[in-house]
């Protein structure tokens, strides 16, 4: 008798054992892919059948097989999914089918039990790291695709001649809303730029979450750490307050980047806010002038805003005059005893203190009678008088000059 005709009458013949464990295997599939949140099911790949084979067979993956696997972690990772719910979902399959398969194998010897837990085991080792490594390659590379395009961006936008759609395009995957106020800050490290990725990660941690993950950049240019944050609408063009907690970036800045072992001590220079796209340029623009200008002026202050320099700036923006300023009220001071320099810093000084002569003394670490005598000798050797009111203007604006210029430590320009 065939085996056809020993079948009942009525009855359809028995699924093969192929299409059972098929359907058996979706179900576990499934079942994983909910408990890992969602995760897409075809990231499993064969994994699920490379554990059945190993569990009744005791087969362990072939390389081919396993570099599978390690592709899907890649796949993985280049759709965003985290490497948590991954491992989840690997893991979830394997306890799902271990906890199903005594039914399948309907085995009860216990030594086959233990060999095909060992193969299983194996594959479960072997299959999780390939995906994990999958992973990882692939989240580097995407970093380092993020890395290029954030310092490409940065830098069109520091250059602020770029083509407008195409920035608004390239900057919504960052979350940069052009449209808004924002303004530029520079970090300047004490020698080189010290790892970098360290210190990105560091000023991104805490912007973020001070400031929130979108409309930030960090990057680097120039061998300066430079970050983009937004500013209020109404600060944008006009200076706001020091201690305004609005205003505290490169306070926060600072902070942050002296905990990082290299690079100490740091100096950081913050641009005024500005609106749109080429505010962004001019924000950075004012950042730099700041930087060189805190140090040509020996400025102690790490942070240093560029709404404190103003007057500088405008010193230089028509440097001949300003040149023909100093030249012609200040150069008699280098006749002086001991230089200019002394009687440039006592007139800096004492117009700082509001020409209070017992304020200078302090300040400069000298006796009134030392000021007194110092402000009567620069009456005698340039013809102006720093007591005298009418006088003060032309001399403040000269001594302003003359530091922006680093006179007398330089000469004074040329005209070209």
């Amino acid at each position: 008798m065939t085996e056809r005709s020993r079948q009942r009458p009525g009855r359809p013949a028995a699924p093969s054992a192929s299409s059972a464990r098929d359907e058996w295997l979706v179900d576990v599939a499934n079942a994983a892919a909910s408990d890992a949140g969602g995760v897409p099911v075809a990231l499993l790949g064969d994994y699920l059948s490379l554990l059945a084979d190993a569990a009744v067979s005791g087969r362990r993956p072939r390389r081919a097989e396993l570099d599978a696997v390690g592709r899907l972690g890649r796949q993985a990772a280049e759709q965003g999914i985290s490497a948590g719910r991954v491992v989840q979902l690997y893991l979830s399959a394997a306890r799902r089918l271990w906890t199903d398969l005594p039914m399948v194998v309907r085995s009860r010897d216990r030594e086959a039990v233990r060999a095909a837990a060992a193969a299983v085991l194996q594959v479960i080792d072997e299959a999780v790291a390939t995906l994990a490594e999958g992973y990882a390659v692939a989240r580097r590379d995407l970093v380092r695709r993020e890395e290029t395009l954030r310092r490409e961006l940065i830098d069109d936008l520091l250059r602020g001649d770029s083509d407008l759609g195409a920035l608004v395009e390239r900057s919504e995957p960052f979350g940069l809303d052009l449209a808004r106020a924002h303004q530029v800050a520079l970090a300047a490290p004490s020698r080189r730029l010290p790892d970098t990725e360290a210190a990105i990660s560091t000023l991104e941690a805490v912007i973020f979450d001070r400031l929130g993950d979108r409309d930030v950049l960090v990057a680097t240019k120039d061998g300066l750490l430079v970050v983009l944050a937004p500013a209020e609408a109404a600060s944008a063009g006009r200076a706001a307050p020091v201690d305004d907690p609005r205003n505290d970036l490169g306070r926060l800045m600072h902070g942050e980047l002296n905990r990082l072992r290299h690079g100490r001590p740091w100096r950081i220079a913050v641009g005024r806010p500005h609106p749109g796209l080429y505010g962004i340029a001019r924000s950075y623009e004012e950042a730099r002038e700041a930087l060189t200008m805190a140090e040509r002026l020996h400025v102690t202050n790490p942070v240093v805003n560029a709404h404190d320099l103003l007057v500088y700036r405008v010193l230089l923006r028509d440097q001949p005059a300003i040149v023909d300023l100093v030249s012609a009220v200040l150069s008699p001071l280098t006749l002086a005893r001991g230089g200019a320099q002394p009687l440039l810093d006592t007139m800096d000084a004492y117009f700082g203190t509001g020409a209070v002569a017992t304020e200078t003394a302090k300040r400069l670490h000298v006796s009134v009678r030392t000021v007194t005598y110092r402000l009567e000798r620069i009456k005698t050797l340039i013809g102006y008088d720093p007591t005298d009111p009418q006088h003060r203007f032309t001399l403040h604006a000269a001594v302003l000059g003359a530091r922006a210029l680093n006179w007398p430590a330089s000469p004074l320009p040329t005209a070209g």
